[in-house]
């Protein structure tokens, strides 16, 4: 039996800590230093830097860190697999090869291609794939704005293939998230396409280390629990051969792993209880998880289902232009100033239906009698969208600044008149996975395809039966009835723990209780109605609700929330990162005995 891979992390995001990688390498043993650059929103970003040079398109903060430990990493025999490629996993390729030769090291970089599918969306179109909305089932061809760039989310076994080929340095373009530790995993432990737990527990894995220090501490709830969050540590995952895992950190770094903040990670931008991966579906009602020592979460149980036969793709398309201004209101008559300045825009403007989108958004963080100027503030954000740039630009932000002498006592905005600026719209589809066909281009420059496990013949495949309601060795038997007695009206997150994110348009918020009591509680009390009591603004909106007893939580999704995605959202949290704890901030009735036995709480009076 092979050895469990370290596989750490030092990116979550393109504009992490760039000290990430070197303290992942010089820390402690790794066998993998891996990182995530590729959100949907920087899909856009890089596209906006390879219209400006079409030798970039990559993320250059991943070029940066590897001139620190490039070197090391070698020396140590520390192979390296990103997704950092983004739209030109060549050019990037190139740039390492590049970098390795200035430092006179020796390197294999080997990358990865096929994701790119926007020279053939007619091709695609024409053979009868519509490229429909995930959410709204709206056909591409009903979608107004340019498409500027459509990639399929490939798997990890064009990973294998590259580390098969001697690859040091593996570069790939929009892969999943979890594919970074599935490729390592599957290709040290000799794993086979349809090894289906195995590759469930890696994806877990892999999702639970791909947002960096948010799996050890970062964005946690109950963060006045963990020491050193002013510098917390980032993740590895020890990925064993039957796909189980401990989750853990370097010795001595900020932070901390724990059941908690594992949890709070497993919950982040997921949906029901088959999480689809390209080269597996993952239970996660299956998944066990057990604080081993400090700062070491073991991962076991994980299920999985064949690979899915369709490939998702991310698509952006130029929504329009767009531009904000933002009018400061102080003291009293808050509502009627917001009220009179409306009114003054659009007598200024010749009337707001002349844009495609007029939205205005008034904040009230004001309190009455404010000790401090600054606290007896509100804002009014109002933003404007349109195919035609000049129709939201100086026109409408010179319109706004023009009221400053004209509108309510004491009128003033955050920042001078400006033009619009160009906002993406992101379009989630499906193709069929056989359409998808990755390729490598190994360091010799030889070009490998990789069929998509999916094309494994069907009578290799074991029948994908939704067993999400049976029992297995990771779920707990169901909750006791929920508790009775006196009840304390405090605030939500007293005792359940909640993380937030964005998925598209759509917002995710996992809620999870510390407690088998508690959990009783919270899995009786919020049902999908309570939830659109405590969040109005999913009133008229659809609502997922999914249960999780083996993690003692429940995951929400809450449809169109975001609008047509981050580029585009005019919500003042348009990843919806603060919406976990805006409901934790909301007040219900506790039972008393669960404020009494939480450990971050005292005793009720």
């Amino acid at each position: 039996m092979s050895e469990p891979l370290r596989i750490a992390n030092c990116s979550g995001f393109y504009g992490d800590r760039l000290s990430a990688a070197r303290e992942m390498v010089e820390g402690g043993p790794i066998d993998f230093l891996t990182g995530d650059w590729l959100a949907e929103l920087t899909m856009l970003i890089l596209w906006k830097g390879y219209q400006r040079d079409a030798s970039r398109g990559w993320a250059h903060t991943f070029l940066t860190q590897m001139e620190e430990v490039l070197g090391t990493c070698i020396d140590r025999g520390v192979k390296v697999v990103t997704n950092a490629g983004g739209l030109n996993p060549a050019g990037l390729a190139d740039q390492v090869r590049s970098l390795s030769e200035r430092l006179g090291l020796a390197v294999s970089v080997a990358h990865v291609e096929g994701d790119n599918l926007l020279p053939r969306i007619g091709e695609l179109q024409n053979a009868g794939h519509s490229l429909a909305h995930l959410d709204t089932g709206q056909p591409l061809t009903d979608a107004s704005g340019e498409v500027v760039s459509a990639n399929a989310y490939l798997g990890g076994w064009p990973i294998v293939e590259a580390l098969s080929g001697g690859a040091d340095v593996v570069i790939c373009p929009r892969i999943t998230d979890a594919s970074l530790v599935v490729g390592p995993a599957a290709w040290h432990h000799g794993w086979a396409p349809t090894d289906w737990d195995r590759l469930a527990g890696a994806v877990v894995a892999g999702h639970i280390i791909e947002c960096g220090p948010q799996v050890t501490g970062g964005n946690y709830a109950f963060f006045t629990e963990v020491p050193g969050l002013e510098h917390p540590g980032f993740p590895i995952a020890e990925v064993a051969e039957d796909g189980s895992s401990v989750i853990t950190k370097h010795p001595g770094t900020g932070g901390e792993v724990s059941v908690g903040t594992v949890t709070a990670q497993l919950l982040y931008e997921i949906a029901g209880h088959h999480y689809p991966n390209t080269d597996v579906v993952a239970r996660f009602d299956t998944i066990a998880v057990a604080q081993q020592e400090p700062d070491r979460v073991r991962i076991s149980a994980t299920r999985g289902l064949p690979a899915p036969p369709e490939v998702k793709v991310c698509l952006n398309l130029l929504g329009g232009w767009r531009n904000s201004m933002t009018f400061v209101l102080t003291g009293l008559d808050i509502e009627e100033k917001a009220a009179l300045t409306l009114r003054s825009l659009e007598e200024a403007l010749g009337g707001s239906d002349r844009f495609a989108e007029f939205d205005a958004h008034l904040i009230r963080t004001d309190k009455a009698d404010a000790p401090l100027n600054a606290e007896a503030t509100a804002q009014l954000r109002v933003t404007v969208k349109d195919p035609d740039s000049d129709r939201v630009g100086r026109s409408f932000s010179g319109a706004a600044t023009e009221l400053v002498l004209a509108g309510y006592p004491g009128l003033h905005v955050t920042a001078p008149p400006s033009s619009g600026t160009v906002y993406g719209v992101y379009w989630p589809a499906l193709v069929p996975a056989h359409l998808v066909v990755p390729s490598v281009v190994h360091a010799d420059g030889r070009s490998v395809e990789v069929p998509h496990a999916a094309n494994v013949a069907a009578s290799k495949l074991p029948v994908a039966v939704d067993v999400s309601d049976a029992t297995s060795p990771g779920r707990p038997p169901p909750a006791s009835s929920s508790p009775v007695g006196p009840t304390r009206r405090m605030p939500l997150g007293t005792i359940i723990g909640a993380r937030s994110g964005d998925k598209g348009g759509n917002a995710n918020v996992g809620l999870w209780a510390r407690s088998e009591a508690a959990w009783s509680w919270l899995e009786a009390f919020l049902t999908v109605g309570e939830f659109r009591m405590l969040l109005p603004e999913a009133d008229d909106l659809e609502v997922e609700r999914h249960a999780f007893p083996n993690l003692h939580a429940l995951n929400f999704v809450v449809v169109g929330l975001l609008g047509e995605g981050v580029a585009s959202s005019t919500r003042p949290d348009p990843q919806a990162k603060g919406l976990g704890e805006y409901l934790r901030s909301r007040v219900v009735a506790i039972p008393a005995g669960l404020v009494a036995t939480d450990p971050t709480t005292d005793p009720p009076t």
